[in-house]
């Protein structure tokens, strides 16, 4: 993990997200604390690793979530390099529906 993560500021950040019982108070709560435009960004970057791991093209991606090329090719790097929790998350998603 990025060594500027690990700060108490960061870690109240994530307890309180852990804390939170259903969508409806994640939809509060992250209005609270984000902007639109974050959350729309945030939502989008994970619907761009869903279509990257469908093998969906970066044009048929941009068409259908907005996303640039530059936001494609970083959730792109991240699911081949990063930490493995896009795959943890959507199969967490598959096995509660």
């Amino acid at each position: 993990m990025i060594k500027e993560l690990r700060s108490e500021a960061v870690e109240q950040l994530f307890e309180a997200i852990l804390t939170l019982k259903d969508t409806e108070e994640c939809h509060t709560f992250f209005e609270d604390i984000c902007t639109v435009n974050e959350i729309l960004s945030l939502s989008q970057r994970l619907e761009v690793a869903k279509m990257l791991g469908e093998k969906k093209t970066y044009i048929e991606i941009a068409e259908k979530t907005g996303a640039s090329t530059a936001t494609i090719s970083r959730v792109n790097r991240s699911l081949t390099y990063g930490n493995g929790s896009y795959d943890m998350v959507f199969e967490r998603i598959k096995k509660d529906k």
